[in-house]
């Protein structure tokens, strides 16, 4: 990676797959985890053209909605990701703007659409890096309580079952081509 960018990258193997954890780390100015698009969608480029991977998950959480069936704590595995808040009222540039790409068809595991996302899976589009998609809920966007009170007091329990679901999916995928996920 570039000198000077908090990214983080872990490398090992596991069982027959080289796998290489990454997180875009802490931003220098403010010290809080870098979180959202511009983070997302920077170390995803960066770690396509360094590692050239087979495959991306990314992992992590989201909202979900009650109308929907969504649970606190539910696990997906998403089948495409949008931007929710990047419209662009003017012909041609509206479907740009919402993003909407398709996820890796995964037809052997769950799928769900997901709101978040949407900058991993623009960049591993435009590269051509087939991405699967993670989610855990820790909020409810359509419920009654506030969002970001519901997030914080899920985050660290809905995390700790996030674990083992990638486990499952990485096990899943080991041994499997890609046209067999």
């Amino acid at each position: 990676f570039p000198e000077r960018v908090p990214w983080v990258r872990y490398g090992g193997t596991y069982k027959d797959l080289s796998i290489n954890l990454i997180w875009p780390g802490k931003d220098p100015a403010s010290g809080a985890d870098s979180i959202g698009t511009i983070p997302s969608a920077l170390v995803t480029y960066a770690a396509i053209q360094a590692l050239q991977p087979d495959l991306i998950i990314n992992a992590g959480t989201t909202g979900g909605f009650k109308a929907k069936g969504a649970s606190i704590g539910d696990i997906f595995i998403i089948s495409g990701c949008a931007f929710h808040d990047r419209r662009i009222p003017i012909p041609g540039f509206d479907l740009y703007g919402v993003g909407l790409r398709k996820a890796f068809d995964t037809p052997n595991l769950i799928k769900e659409l997901n709101l978040k996302g949407a900058a991993i899976a623009y960049v591993a589009d435009l590269l051509k890096v087939p991405a699967i998609f993670v989610k855990a809920v820790t909020n409810i966007v359509d419920g009654d309580k506030p969002i970001v009170e519901e997030f914080l007091e899920n985050l660290a329990a809905v995390a700790d079952a996030l674990d083992p679901a990638v486990e499952q999916v990485v096990n899943f995928i080991n041994g499997n081509s890609l046209s067999e996920l």
